[in-house]
């Protein structure tokens, strides 16, 4: 039975947060141009790392190994470790938390609800998650330390 919370949750609220940045950043509150540039390679970069490894790893998704439904709005065929979805959304995170604490701390319950998310919608194990958000926290503080 699907859950639209969960649904919108685990594919959606990614993209959220994403125009969340944009908006802040075209309105000029919060984010400048350089912020911005940081955010996105963040994404980049744990979207490519986090893509990398499952493209090895290749492990099964809980849906398979425990015979449920998915409850994304699409049915994910490629492996489950790491969460591409979490790397995101915590490399996102933490890159505006670099900059802005306090908008950083709801990012980060943001990402933390598309972690969870991807686990109770049935694509991912807690594991993936975690994977995901060490690969997307470190992505973030790489490109702010290389862009510096």
């Amino acid at each position: 039975m699907t859950n639209p919370f969960i649904t919108f949750v685990a594919s959606f609220l990614l993209w959220f947060m994403l125009g969340g940045v944009i908006v802040m950043w075209s309105i000029g509150r919060r984010v400048t141009k350089e912020q911005l540039i940081n955010v996105l390679f963040a994404c980049l970069v744990a979207w490519v790392i986090a893509g990398a490894i499952k493209t090895i790893i290749g492990n099964d998704r809980p849906f398979v190994v425990e015979n449920l439904e998915p409850l994304t709005l699409t049915i994910p065929r490629d492996g489950a470790f790491p969460s591409v979805h979490s790397a995101v959304a915590f490399g996102m995170a933490s890159s505006v938390w670099i900059y802005d604490r306090k908008v950083g701390i709801g990012y980060f319950l943001l990402a933390l609800f598309v972690g969870v998310g991807r686990i109770m919608s049935n694509v991912h194990f807690p594991l993936d998650v975690i994977g995901g958000v060490v690969i997307g926290v470190m992505s973030a503080f790489a490109i702010k330390k290389i862009r510096a």
